[in-house]
C-alpha cells in the first residue's frame, strides 16, 4: 500500500493519496480544490486515480472532490449519514451515498466507512485495512473526528451556519462514537486526521502529523471523561474555549454541500503593466492584492488595494477579505512572476475565491499616500476614535488595551454593522498582520480605518501601559 499525506499549511487541511501497487489504482481523500498534486502523485507512481471520497461536509476549505472526480473520472463516494438536513445537494447526483460500513476495494485495499456523528452529523472516519500485510484494520482517516490530542468541534453548525443549539447534540454524538467506533480499536491502529495545528475547527490540536489510538486512549484531555462515562463533564471541557468560528465557513459549508463549483482547466494569467492597471483601478473595476509586508503600505499604498501580507496564509486571509457572495471584482495580484502569481490563485480557490485573473510584478506608477497610522506612543484611549482589537477572543482574555472593542478579523467582512460608520477607527493586533488585511477590507466598505504602527505587545511593553482584561463571568 502507498499512502501519502498532502498537508496545506495555510488551512492546517491534511487530505491522503491511497494506491494499490498491485493494481496501480488510488484513491484520494478529502482532497483540496487545486488538485495538481493529486494528479502529480498519480503520474509520479504510475496510479490511475479511480475513487474520491470525503469524511464529512467540510466548512473551513473548500472540497476538490468533484474537481478532481471530473479530471480523473473517478468515482466519488460522500456520506449518506445524518438526516436530510445535511445532505449531500444537486452537485453529487452521480455520487455514491455510504451508510455506515460501507467498503470501498482497491486490489488489496479496503476502506469501510463508519459513522461517527459529532462534529457534524453525516461524518464518517475510514478504517483501512492493507490486505497485503494483514487482514485487520491498520489505519484510521479520522476526518474531523479525533485530531493529535484534541477532537472535531461540535458546535459549527450554530456558529458557522445558522444552527441553534447543535453543539450540545453534536457533543453527546462525539462522545458515544468515541466510545462506539474509537476506543473499540486496537491501541495500534494508527489515526491519520484532516487537520493539525492551527485549524480552527478544534481547540489545541498537535502540531505532529499522526497519532495512534492507544496514545489517545491513554493522554488525550477526553479519554478520563470517557472512561467514567462522565458525558457531562465531557460536554463542558469539549465546549469550553473553543477558537471564534471563521465567518466565511458558513458559505464553505453550503458550497460544500451543494457541490462546489468545477473550475476544470485554468486559463492562463493575465500580466499587467502599471499603466494599462492603473485606469482599471481608478475605477474600481479590478481589485489589487497587495503582497507587500504589511509595513511597506505605511510610506506608500494603492488606493483601494487588499492587503494579504503572509504568503504562507494567502488563503485563509483572502477568505477573509474578499466575500465572493457580495464582491465581484476581479482580483489582480502582485506577484514576482507568473510562477508566483499561480501560487497565490491556488491558494485563493482553496477558499472559493475565483476571481483572480491576472498579476503585476511592479507597483510602480500605481503608489500613492500611505495607509493611515498611529503610533503606539500616539495612541490614546481617551481619543475620539474607536479602538478595533482584531484578535480572537482566546487572545483578548490574556490582556488587550483598555477601551478596546474586540472583533475577529475572520469575522469584520461580515460583521462590519458593529462598527461606526461615522467615528474613525484604530485596528490593532499581535503582529499587524491580521489588522492589515481587516483594515484594508474595511475601507472598501467606506470605513475610516488606521492601523497601528506595532502591535498590542509592543503597546503593553511601553512605559505606563497596562492591559485590561475581560471581567469574571
Amino acid at each position: 500500500m502507498l499512502l501519502e499525506h498532502v498537508y496545506d499549511t495555510d488551512l492546517a487541511q491534511g487530505s491522503y493519496f491511497i494506491g494499490c501497487q498491485a493494481e496501480n489504482t488510488a484513491i484520494v481523500v478529502d482532497p483540496r480544490r487545486d488538485i495538481q498534486v493529486y494528479l502529480d502523485l498519480a503520474a509520479q507512481h504510475g496510479m490511475e486515480i479511480v475513487a474520491v471520497a470525503e469524511t464529512h461536509i467540510h466548512a473551513d476549505y473548500l472540497s476538490g472532490t468533484l474537481e478532481l472526480a471530473n479530471a480523473t473520472k473517478a468515482d466519488v463516494y460522500v456520506s449518506d449519514e445524518g438526516g436530510t438536513d445535511w445532505r449531500y445537494g444537486d452537485g453529487f447526483q452521480q455520487a455514491v451515498g455510504m451508510k455506515h460500513g460501507h467498503k470501498i476495494s482497491l486490489g488489496n485495499i479496503t476502506l469501510e466507512a463508519v459513522h461517527t456523528p459529532g462534529h457534524t452529523p453525516e461524518h464518517m472516519v475510514f478504517l483501512v485495512t492493507d490486505g497485503a500485510q494483514s487482514t485487520e484494520t491498520g489505519f484510521m482517516l479520522s476526518g474531523d473526528f479525533v485530531f493529535v490530542g484534541d477532537l472535531g468541534r461540535p458546535d459549527l453548525l450554530d456558529a458557522a451556519a445558522g444552527g441553534e443549539d447543535t453543539r450540545f447534540v453534536g457533543a453527546q454524538q462525539l462522545f458515544t462514537s468515541l466510545q462506539e467506533h474509537f476506543l473499540t480499536l486496537p491501541d495500534y491502529v494508527q489515526v491519520l486526521p484532516a487537520h493539525g495545528a492551527g485549524s480552527a475547527c478544534g481547540r489545541a490540536l498537535g502540531a505532529v502529523p499522526t497519532t495512534t489510538v492507544g496514545y489517545e486512549r491513554n493522554f488525550s484531555w477526553w479519554a478520563k471523561y470517557v472512561r467514567d462515562n462522565d458525558m457531562d463533564g465531557f460536554i463542558a471541557e469539549l465546549l469550553s474555549g473553543q477558537p471564534e468560528a471563521h465567518a466565511y465557513f458558513g458559505r464553505m459549508k453550503i458550497e460544500n454541500r451543494d457541490g462546489p463549483a468545477i473550475l476544470g482547466p485554468l486559463p492562463d494569467l493575465v500580466e499587467y503593466a502599471p499603466e494599462t492597471l492603473a485606469p482599471l483601478l481608478e475605477q474600481d473595476e479590478k481589485i489589487l492584492v497587495d503582497t507587500r509586508p504589511h509595513k511597506d503600505r505605511y510610506e506608500a499604498s494603492v488606493p483601494g488595494a487588499l492587503s494579504i501580507p503572509d504568503a504562507g496564509k494567502a488563503a485563509t486571509h483572502m477568505a477573509w477579505a474578499y466575500n465572493p457572495q457580495q464582491e465581484h471584482r476581479e482580483l489582480i495580484v502582485l506577484a514576482s512572476d507568473a510562477e508566483q502569481a499561480s501560487k497565490y490563485r491556488d491558494h485563493f480557490i482553496r477558499v472559493g475565491v475565483d476571481a483572480m485573473t491576472g498579476f503585476t510584478t511592479t507597483l510602480d506608477g500605481l503608489l500613492g499616500d500611505g495607509v493611515a497610522t498611529i503610533t503606539v506612543e500616539d495612541l490614546d484611549a481617551s481619543s475620539d476614535y474607536f479602538l478595533l482589537d482584531v484578535r480572537n477572543i482566546s487572545e483578548l482574555n490574556e490582556g488587550y488595551i483598555p477601551g478596546a472593542h474586540q472583533l475577529a478579523a475572520s469575522r469584520l467582512v461580515w460583521h462590519s454593522d458593529q462598527l461606526p460608520a461615522d467615528q474613525p477607527i484604530v485596528a490593532y493586533c499581535a503582529s499587524g498582520r491580521r489588522a492589515a488585511v481587516g483594515a484594508s477590507a474595511l475601507r472598501r466598505q467606506g470605513f475610516n480605518v488606521a492601523e497601528l504602527d506595532g502591535d498590542f505587545g509592543t503597546w503593553a511593553m511601553a512605559d505606563g501601559n497596562a492591559p485590561a482584561y475581560p471581567s469574571a463571568p
